[in-house]
């Protein structure tokens, strides 16, 4: 979990694509008898892992190997097979995943030049800048600064933001979030107020590197930001996490980073412009970029260290169609030792996060075991460093076990309430594929309901394990029990999600204890089973819907494989 926030967040799934949704429904099986949860199994999974003798689960810390071991002790009892191959030829369990932190130290002054009197900005208060590159030393100088709107490229809906300029040796000014995020409801090319991945920043960097530019400057606004400054400050301000590829980073932006809003505007207004007017007209289709006539320079140095975690992968092979895949993933890692806590405790033990969801995963391959093998294969895959961004599941997405374009789709678990079951569940990123379907069928035969959406411009759905896959093509469900107990009701459900967002989640008190009620978790990994069963039993190949941002890219993968 990347960010303070409740556990069961209310974001709605609504049913726009029902044109699309009936016959994808109508070709699933019927509800199969579940197994049961054991939940003594939950217990010692959850009790275990976040136990201090573990430290926190950090990744590359002594407590990996010994967390490495307790997941694969319990894949190999449910009857999983190794899900991947050793450089010898052997099965094995693990996945490496190396990695790359880098540090900036020695950061200039961002100086602007050009107009009458050179712009010179300090570091962090005002801007706060860093490389994917792994190199030792970071410069841009005299790069042209070029105002590109929201810095979006979207052919699926005819808007780009760089049409008709040449991005090399240029630095971008973008803006956050997307064009039509002001909008109260989902109306607009980009769904108005719920975020799509083109207003992430991480795209925005991403989307500056493939326009060849030489750097890339997000405006801040804490609005359409969803975070005030001071997170960006302290989240640039240290080491940044990276997986390593075979060119350590070349083909990115030599550096990236976030300007304050007042900067903007002072920078502008030195090219005789003004942000609010540029703001408006980037709001609309057919936005060109706007060439400043002035020139960014900056720098800084970088501390490298590589390093290795691991991802571990246990499959069920499938039966009729064994080269097809359906993945149920979780986070094992957490933050190892952190902040003592006022009795002197300096353990994250992190055992809602996210022991809950790897104790999920083991509990979900007894199961599936016991109920035996599904016409798909199923994979259990729990990964590594999402705490640093995401880093296990996005490696695992780059140098995939088991081919994409043949990964059906799957089912994210990260922090699993404690507490009892509820009468709703919430959906993260709303209605964004033909997977809404396989949910309505689920939700109807359990008796649930759907929580309405609480911030949709925040983005969540681009902040946990699921995105790697998505943004790949693969459609994944990222599910959650609701707020709406069954005993207590909304009153219970939000006293227990606040105690955990304001006192245990990221603290050394997120600790397991044995007079947890349990019976609400194993409502969610019946969810959960049902959910990828029905994925692994069937024939279907959900899709994205029309005009979703992923959909070009998973029908690019499908036919690629000689599917449809």
């Amino acid at each position: 979990m990347k960010m303070s926030k409740p556990i069961a967040r209310g974001v709605c799934a609504l049913l726009g694509g029902a044109a699309l949704a009936m016959p994808l429904a109508a070709s699933l099986a019927a509800a199969p008898a579940v197994p049961p949860v054991d939940e003594a199994l939950l217990r010692e999974t959850i009790r275990t892992l976040s136990s201090d003798e573990y430290e926190g689960r950090g990744p590359g810390t002594a407590a990996e190997p010994k967390t490495l071991d307790a997941i694969i002790v319990r894949f190999k009892a449910a009857g999983l097979q190794p899900g991947n191959k050793g450089a010898d030829g052997k099965p094995t369990w693990l996945q490496d995943v190396p990695t790359a932190t880098i540090t900036g130290t020695n950061r200039s002054p961002l100086v602007v030049t050009g107009a009458a009197q050179a712009l010179t900005f300090k570091p962090s208060s005002e801007f706060v800048a860093g490389s994917y590159r792994i190199t030792p030393h970071t410069e841009v100088k005299d790069s042209e600064l070029v105002f590109v709107g929201y810095g979006i490229n979207a052919p699926e809906l005819g808007w780009n933001d760089y049409a008709g300029i040449d991005m090399k040796g240029k630095t971008a000014i973008i803006l956050v979030n997307d064009p039509d995020y002001a909008i109260a409801s989902e109306d607009g090319p980009f769904r108005g107020r719920r975020m799509t991945y083109y207003g992430r920043w991480t795209y925005k960097f991403e989307e500056a590197a493939r326009q060849g530019a030489t750097g890339a400057l997000i405006i801040h606004d804490t609005f359409p930001a969803a975070y005030g400054w001071q997170v960006v400050e302290s989240s640039w301000s240290g080491a940044q996490h990276f997986v390593q590829t075979a060119n350590d980073g070349a083909d990115q932006t030599a550096a990236n980073g976030w300007v304050q809003k007042p900067v903007a505007e002072a920078i502008l207004k030195a090219a005789g412009k003004d942000l609010a007017a540029l703001t408006a007209a980037a709001g609309v289709k057919g936005f060109k970029p706007v060439m400043l006539g002035l020139k960014a320079s900056l720098s800084f140095d970088n501390t490298i260290e590589k390093a290795n975690s691991h991802n571990v992968i246990g499959i069920l092979p499938g039966k009729t169609q064994p080269d097809e895949y359906v993945l149920y993933t979780a986070h094992w890692d957490h933050l190892g030792r952190c902040k003592p806590d006022a009795t002197g405790d300096d353990i994250c033990n992190g055992a809602v996060d996210n022991a809950t969801g790897v104790a999920a995963l083991a509990a979900l391959a007894k199961m599936n075991g016991a109920a035996g093998r599904t016409a798909r294969s199923q994979v259990f895959l729990a990964v590594t460093l999402e705490e640093s961004g995401l880093l296990g599941s996005e490696y695992y997405a780059q140098n995939p076990v088991f081919p994409l374009a043949k990964t059906v789709g799957g089912v994210n678990m990260d922090a699993l309430a404690v507490g009892g079951p509820a009468k709703d569940i919430t959906v993260t990123g709303g209605d964004k594929s033909e997977l809404t379907a396989i949910l309505r069928k689920v939700e109807r035969e359990m008796g649930l309901s759907e929580a309405p959406e609480d911030h949709p411009e925040r983005g969540y759905y681009y902040r946990s394990d699921h995105f790697s896959f998505a943004k790949r093509g693969v459609p994944m469900f990222a599910v959650e029990r609701g707020t709406d107990l069954v005993k207590g009701g909304k009153a219970a459900g939000a006293a227990i999600s606040d105690d955990y967002t304001n006192v245990r989640y990221h603290q050394p008190s997120d600790e397991y204890e044995a007079s947890w009620d349990m019976s609400g978790m194993k409502q969610d990994v019946r969810l959960f089973y049902r959910l990828g069963r029905e994925l692994a039993n069937s024939a279907v190949w959900p899709n994205w819907n029309p005009g979703d941002e992923f959909r070009a890219i998973r029908d690019k993968s499908r036919a690629d494989a000689g599917g449809k």
